[in-house]
């Protein structure tokens, strides 16, 4: 007999094996995401396979980019097909493969570049942001949000020139860069809120951004997985600080005023 089948396991188990908190499987037990296969008379919450398939499939979302309740959604559709969802995420993760390596590669040659150890022409810089790649992220961008909105500020980026854009990049660098610079000053302390004034101006070569997409957006770069892993990047705390930044400008701070 299959060894999963077999056996039941408990929160702590689960938790182990599947590389999540306690805390995590008890929040999605709360919000119906995934509740146990069955509680016993002392509370302990036991889950059997079935859990632990549709805690995978939860997690193939959320690494896909996808939010709790677009999950949840996802998950509760009648014609919801396990097979199906694990196929499509092969297909999702094999693309995203390729797309990094392309990433990975410009990365690699820009570094280079900067170096003086190659030339890079301004085309050359954003070659790896192909119009066919591009088109598949549209596609995924116009599922989730508003199609119009993403359409046109993909037109938008379009019609900027090579120089332009490189010099959009070079905003979104420097703003970035002061809010690392100041973030042991708060979320809310005017260096910070300044640099997140920019942050607004940089979002409005692509979209003019309500304060509800801005919060929206917060609140992204910390549920988002990709969102969540860019600004880790940058600093392990960046995510939630920015959640917080963006959250005090909207509420409190100069759009608020």
């Amino acid at each position: 007999m299959n060894e999963i089948i077999s056996m039941n396991f408990t929160v702590k188990q689960l938790a182990d094996v599947a590389g999540v908190s306690r805390r995590t499987l008890h929040y999605y037990d709360e919000i119906g995401l995934l509740q146990p296969s069955s509680v016993g008379e002392n509370g302990y919450r036991s889950y059997d396979e079935a859990s632990l398939l549709r805690l995978q499939q939860i997690l193939f979302y959320r690494e896909l980019g996808l939010s709790l309740s677009e999950i949840g959604d996802m998950l509760s559709r009648p014609d919801f097909n396990v097979v199906q969802a694990l196929q499509a995420h092969r297909q999702a993760l094999r693309l995203r493969a390729r797309r990094l390596d392309d990433l990975i590669r410009t990365i690699d040659h820009t570094i280079m570049h900067i170096q003086g150890e190659i030339n890079m022409s301004p085309k050359q810089l954003f070659e790896a942001f192909d119009e066919e790649t591009q088109k598949k992220y549209e596609e995924e961008a116009m599922q989730r949000w508003d199609p119009e909105v993403v359409r046109a500020s993909n037109q938008r980026w379009r019609n900027y020139s090579d120089e332009k854009k490189a010099a959009i990049m070079q905003e979104a660098n420097e703003f970035y860069n002061d809010i690392l610079a100041n973030m042991d000053k708060g979320p809310a302390s005017p260096e910070v809120q300044n640099a997140i004034a920019r942050w607004h101006q940089n979002i409005r070569y692509f979209y003019e951004p309500t304060p509800e997409i801005l919060l929206g957006l917060g609140r992204m770069y910390v549920d988002d997985p990709r969102f969540a892993a860019f600004y880790e990047n940058m600093h392990p705390d960046m995510p939630a600080f920015m959640r917080d930044a963006v959250t005090y400008y909207c509420t409190e701070g100069a759009l608020a005023s």
